[in-house]
């Protein structure tokens, strides 16, 4: 399912930003949903999911404890709050969902090598 980001921008080391996520129609439930980067001259990395098997989470190291992943199904909205923003956080953010059976950690590491089913995603830039 393609989804589309939005609420990227320029913020100076230390700031905090809120990406969001619209699904275009009630497909949250049941899906793993994730949020995925890619900086320049780097491969696409998962941050963050969610699973569909028991709703477990994964972030990755380099996140933990200052990003945090949910999801609004009244709004059919995903959310990226992320905090204390480091340079190294400058990539375009996406957004993806599927239905399949996969818990947080194995979406986050799957679903980059998906060459199709990429929306538009968010510059986020962070510098001083």
């Amino acid at each position: 399912v393609q989804l589309q980001a939005s609420g990227g921008g320029l913020v100076q080391p230390g700031d905090s930003l809120r990406l969001s996520c619209a699904a275009s129609r009630f497909i949250l439930d049941g899906y793993a949903i994730g949020w995925f980067r890619q900086a320049p001259g780097k491969e696409r990395e998962g941050v963050s999911c969610i699973g569909s098997t028991t709703g477990s989470t994964y972030y990755t190291d380099s996140v933990k404890g200052r990003f945090t992943i949910s999801v609004d199904n009244a709004k059919n909205t995903v959310y990226l709050e992320m905090h204390s923003l480091k340079p190294e956080d400058t990539a375009v953010y996406y957004c993806a969902a599927d239905k399949h059976r996969y818990d947080a950690n194995y979406y986050c590491h799957i679903r980059p090598s998906y060459a199709a089913g990429w929306g538009q995603g968010t510059q986020v830039t962070v510098s001083s």
